[in-house]
């Protein structure tokens, strides 16, 4: 990569940061607050007013919040890794954060399929696997935050 490229990044560091934050937290609501949503839509009756009124919502959250929250979350955090200086060895830690981040698209992704299903009338699954799935995003976070904040190794 050339040098004025280099400096480019370097120079935007800090507003890369700050928009990758701001899509990470984004994202991270989303992925909190969906399968509550499911959770709820669960215990609705299907074809009730209030079953179409969480299919909008998750439609919306979904498509309008956390889609492109992911989106731009992988743009600004691919820019941060072109700062020199950012991935210093050892980076060990980089790898597991970045194993943690797919999972976590991949979380993302079931939830889209789960709220297709919601859309269909075809769900399956229980109001507790939902509560289970809302653990998720959670324990990835934990790791991901600790890997970029101690970089253990």
């Amino acid at each position: 990569m050339s040098e004025s490229l280099l400096d480019f990044f370097a120079d935007w560091y800090l507003t890369f940061r700050a928009f990758h934050i701001i899509s990470v937290i984004s994202w991270m609501a989303g992925l909190l607050y969906l399968p509550r949503l499911f959770v709820y839509h669960c215990e609705a009756e299907i074809g009730s007013k209030q079953s179409e009124t969480f299919k909008l919502m998750e439609r919306r959250l979904m498509k309008g919040i956390m889609l492109p929250a992911m989106i731009f979350s992988f743009i600004f955090g691919g820019f941060l890794l072109f700062v020199p200086g950012v991935l210093e060895q050892p980076f060990g830690w980089f790898h597991v954060k970045f194993l943690a981040i797919l999972v976590l698209a991949g979380f993302h992704g079931a939830m889209g399929k789960w709220r297709k299903d919601f859309e269909r009338d075809q769900n399956q699954k229980t109001p507790r696997f939902f509560r289970i799935m809302n653990e998720v995003p959670t324990i990835l976070m934990i790791i991901i935050v600790f890997m970029v904040a101690i970089k253990p190794f």
